[in-house]
């Protein structure tokens, strides 16, 4: 076996790189000077050819992608894609801004109102508790007056009289109410009962056609500012059978 000299191509060497082969001239003219027609060319041929298998491979890909690789994800319909047009909204932008500003203000009138209630209900609420806390620092006063009309010890026309009335005129104007009076059915609301006297004694005297429990004698009258008791009258009261 004998070693090729270095620089000398081999068998498999093109025919213009051979040795003692001489010069090969190769014609390439795309026009054939004697027929006049395009020749075909060995290039074109294989470009096609290795055009047309790439096509091939790119047709399988997806059948072999779909066997081997991971699921293919189908897209979500949209209404693009189901063929509905999406609604487009044509409002100005002035038109929405002025939607939300009145809407705030409705909220903010509507707030308002309830604050404006919410604070007259807590205004007349204390007014009432310090009107109620008054009174009851005077039911000592107001207890002698009653006691003075009820023994005669007050006539009408007195300097004294005088000085009672207008102090009962005084605390009316503030809202303040007596409760109990003699002939009143009996309510557990305004009254305290002290005494249950029968209907046959001979001191009581009922109203003609009573049918409920009834105050015949009063000993200390109630008041009350509003719906606030500040005391509850102390009474007798009577059945009528």
């Amino acid at each position: 076996m004998t070693d090729q000299p270095q620089g000398n191509p081999g068998p498999g060497a093109p025919e213009e790189e051979r040795p003692g082969s001489g010069p090969v001239i190769r014609d390439k003219r795309r026009i054939d000077p004697e027929t006049g027609r395009v020749r075909q060319s060995t290039e074109g041929a294989d470009a096609v050819s290795d055009q047309s298998e790439a096509q091939a491979d790119t047709g399988r890909a997806p059948e072999e992608q779909g066997t081997t690789g991971p699921e293919e994800q189908v897209p979500l319909a949209t209404p693009e894609t189901d063929g509905v047009p999406e609604a487009v909204d044509d409002t100005h932008p002035d038109t929405r801004l002025a939607a939300e500003r009145l809407e705030e203000m409705r909220r903010m009138q509507a707030e308002f109102v309830n604050f404006r209630n919410r604070t007259q209900r807590e205004r007349e609420g204390d007014r009432g508790r310090a009107t109620g806390a008054v009174v009851e620092a005077l039911l000592p006063v107001l207890d002698d007056v009653h006691s003075a009309r009820e023994h005669g010890d007050i006539t009408e026309g007195s300097p004294f009289a005088a000085i009672a009335d207008k102090l009962e005129q005084a605390l009316g104007r503030f809202g303040v109410e007596r409760v109990g009076a003699v002939g009143d059915v009996f309510d557990p609301t305004v009254h305290e009962a002290l005494m249950h006297l029968p209907a046959d004694r001979s001191p009581v005297e009922l109203p003609e056609g009573t049918t409920e429990m009834t105050v015949v004698q009063v000993m200390q009258p109630g008041f009350k500012v509003g719906d606030q008791v500040v005391r509850a009258a102390r009474v007798a009261v009577a059945d009528p059978g």
